[in-house]
């Protein structure tokens, strides 16, 4: 028996793993939607794979994306990052992911739990997409993505924070005839 699965998914076996295993699946745990989100800001520009195949050198670098951690980094960790071949060397996006740490306990200490921040302004259950188009940005990505700069964050742009919102589970945008599909 063939399993059918989301086209992109099919011709690699990693991205076919990430897939099966994790994309659009709801993250209800605010570390890990914000590492997803800061890989998801290091993503633009590239093709998720190349994401991917960095991941585990990302986490390595970023001391498993403990914001308590990153909102520490200055200059000279700065300067180790963009030394490291094995992720994205980009000064603006590196500090950018400081920079959303530092914004992440903000509002954590504001008393504002970020998966429920995110997951309130969803609505509270995943959105169901039509299992045909995969639209870049919605209304719903345009308001989080504003309501993210407005506490401080960067490279949250509206198609970025889709992109996000689809690996997190927040929209299932699996295709019809999808194995992994909710609805």
């Amino acid at each position: 028996m063939t399993v059918q699965r989301c086209g992109w998914a099919e011709n690699d076996a990693q991205m076919r793993a990430y897939h099966d295993e994790e994309w659009g699946v709801p993250v209800r745990d605010s570390r890990a939607l914000w590492e997803k989100l800061m890989l998801d800001g290091f993503q633009a520009g590239l093709a998720w794979i190349t994401i991917l195949r960095k991941r585990d050198a990302f986490r390595e670098m970023f001391e498993g994306f403990d914001p308590e951690i990153v909102a520490r980094f200055g200059e000279a960790e700065v300067v180790r990052l963009l030394g490291d071949a094995r992720i994205i060397r980009s000064r603006a996006k590196i500090e950018a992911t400081i920079g959303n740490a530092r914004a992440y306990l903000t509002m954590r200490d504001a008393g504002e739990d970020f998966s429920a921040f995110v997951w309130g302004m969803a609505g509270g259950k995943p959105i169901i997409g039509d299992g045909v188009t995969l639209p870049a940005k919605t209304p719903l990505s345009e308001e989080i993505s504003a309501a993210l700069k407005k506490r401080g964050f960067k490279f949250v742009g509206p198609v970025i924070v889709y992109a996000w919102m689809q690996a997190t589970g927040i929209v299932d945008d699996h295709a019809a005839g999808c194995f992994r599909r909710t609805g």
